[in-house]
């Protein structure tokens, strides 16, 4: 068993009855890689190291050589959800008794499913089973329009949205994320197997403390999914993975066991979420800051901003809304409701065992990357949506024409483009200011894309990108150490990276208008608003109110129950 030589690891643990699944599409029958040389190149990072755990037993991945199998195998259609889980437990009944000649591996099981299930629907059907994820791509709408960059970029697959419970292998620590533990990730993923993918969230500033309500999350948590549902374009897939892995005492054997412990909490009876719930009573609220704090703090920006000597010109500054009501939130039938609203989003949640639920529905992109191609967005901005036709194209106009609207907006665009030509032959920014709608807000808009020179310079898009002057401000550091002085709570995982990275694609959205959820205690609900120069704390409170409302919406008025299922909606 190696031990770690260096300040810094990586822990990714092969999990007994914590599993999970997330995915994204159809593959060929089946089709198997194993890998050779994958560390090829010389890196100048800075040195961390990357211990991995599995069943308890540690090793450091550098020292061993890469997983000898990275695999998925696709099983005929079935028509529901209950022939897809026999149809599996099946297969790995009879895989126990032809183990694979590999002592390292990890192996995609995949049923196609002939109707469209909604994964969100799904997950809620299982029962608890932690840990468990959820994420959602953009849903297009008539306000939204795609602009190509001319490198054949496309979604794979496809696929509508993925959830999981459980983990196949789990990556989590409380040191910042490095590319040590990038490689950790990748060394599981494949290009030739798309849908294995590693899903989670990093720390909005993983040089901060950690708080309590957030340490269950560490500084970056990241799962391979065990059992996952993808619910894709007028269909469905169910699929498990096994992980493996001789070296650090965890055996093809025991993996199968692991999932067939998981297989037999998996619930085949899906209930359909109605979309709607019944108003509840709020008991409690309060922010931190208040109002008045918001105001000083506001005003202690722009006094730093205004100075001839400051290099700063724009800082972003947060607020948690801690609220609680007469009955539990349920973290899942949440974000269903939060779906109505999603068109142009993404919808995520992310819950450890004995943890809260990390839920959102953001809309900006950190990036996305398909093998050499890649793409960003800048959305600053913010304004509500008109009541009718006419006040909608005239608060359009307004936020056009604002120069202070427009000095936020240049400072996250620009700034993403310099980031961006650091590692890209050449950036495309089109458009270069455009009006992105969504059901409550509009935004300020830029698409970047370029053509990476190597798929290894994805970590250094991750960590370069991240934090953009959007969540941060600008210039980074010291933006980044005004907020830190000023805010006195955890951001934790908010306006941090989520998403997922696979083999040949991964995308990541910033973690904003987002929560955490949790049965019993409530929810603290965070937002954030840039300030710059021209910035007036009052209506800065007010752009807090409109980006926290897709959630207080669902709290106020009376009624009993958060949720609201309708029972005649099981599918067999």
């Amino acid at each position: 068993m190696a031990t770690a030589t260096l300040a810094r690891h990586s822990l990714a643990h092969f999990m007994d009855l914590e599993s999970i699944k997330y995915s994204i599409a159809a593959q060929p029958v089946s089709r198997r890689q194993s890998l050779h040389l994958f560390y090829h190149r010389c890196y100048h990072h800075k040195p961390c190291s990357v211990v991995v755990s599995m069943n308890g037993c540690q090793g450091n991945p550098r020292d061993r050589v890469p997983i000898g199998s990275i695999e998925t195998r696709t099983f005929p259609a079935v028509t529901s959800p209950a022939l897809a889980t026999d149809t599996l437990n099946l297969a790995i009944s009879e895989m126990k008794a032809n183990p694979p000649l590999f002592t390292s591996g990890i192996l995609r099981l995949q049923v196609p499913i002939q109707q469209q299930i909604e994964a969100i629907d799904w997950l809620h059907s299982q029962h608890q089973i932690h840990p468990r994820c959820f994420f959602s791509g953009r849903r297009q709408s008539k306000d939204f329009t795609e602009v190509t960059n001319g490198n054949g970029y496309q979604k794979s697959n496809n696929v509508v949205s993925v959830a999981g419970v459980g983990s196949a292998v789990l990556f989590r620590n409380d040191h910042p994320f490095c590319y040590n533990d990038w490689k950790s990730i990748k060394r599981f993923l494949s290009a030739n197997c798309p849908l294995i993918r590693a899903y989670g969230a990093i720390r909005f500033d993983a040089r901060s403390n950690i708080s309590s309500e957030w340490e269950p999350f560490g500084s970056f948590y990241f799962i391979i999914p065990q059992v996952e549902l993808d619910e894709l374009d007028g269909c469905s897939m169910l699929a498990t993975t096994i992980a493996w892995d001789n070296g650090f005492s965890w055996t093809w054997e025991q993996a199968v066991d692991a999932v067939e412990a998981t297989m037999t909490q998996i619930s085949s009876n899906v209930v359909k979420l109605s979309k709607e719930v019944t108003r509840s009573f709020i008991i409690s609220s309060s922010h931190i800051p208040c109002k008045m704090y918001w105001d000083l703090a506001v005003e202690r920006a722009l006094q730093i901003i205004n100075r001839s000597s400051s290099p700063l010109t724009k800082v972003v500054l947060a607020r948690s809304s801690k609220i609680v009501i007469a009955n539990d939130i349920d973290p899942i039938a949440w974000l269903a409701c939060l779906q109505v609203e999603g068109e142009n989003a993404y919808q995520f949640c992310l819950q450890p065992p004995n943890a809260p639920a990390f839920i959102g529905n953001t809309p900006e992109q950190l990036f996305h990357r398909n093998c050499l191609g890649i793409s960003s967005e800048a959305m600053a901005g913010t304004r509500a949506r008109g009541g009718s036709m006419a006040l909608d194209l005239q608060i359009q106009l307004d936020l056009l024409s604002s120069p202070k609207d427009h000095l936020e907006f240049t400072i996250v665009r620009d700034n993403i483009r310099k980031k961006l030509e650091a590692v890209c032959d050449r950036i495309v920014v089109e458009p270069n200011k455009a009006i992105r709608k969504f059901h409550r807000v509009q935004h300020l808009y830029a698409r970047l894309a370029g053509q990476l020179r190597s798929e290894d310079d994805e970590f250094n898009i991750l960590s370069s990108l991240h934090p953009t002057p959007a969540v941060c401000g600008f210039p980074t550091e010291e933006a980044r150490l005004l907020i830190a002085e000023t805010e006195v709570f955890d951001r934790g995982k908010y306006a941090g990276p989520v998403g997922w990275f696979g083999g040949g694609e991964s995308e990541f959205a910033v973690g904003i208008r987002s929560a955490l959820v949790e049965k019993g205690l409530g929810a603290l609900i965070y937002a954030g608003t840039g300030i710059v120069k021209g910035s007036n704390p009052s209506l800065e409170w007010d752009e807090l109110e409109l980006k926290t409302s897709q959630f207080t919406k669902l709290l106020k008025l009376e009624g009993p129950s958060i949720q609201k299922i309708e029972n005649s909606g099981i599918i067999n």
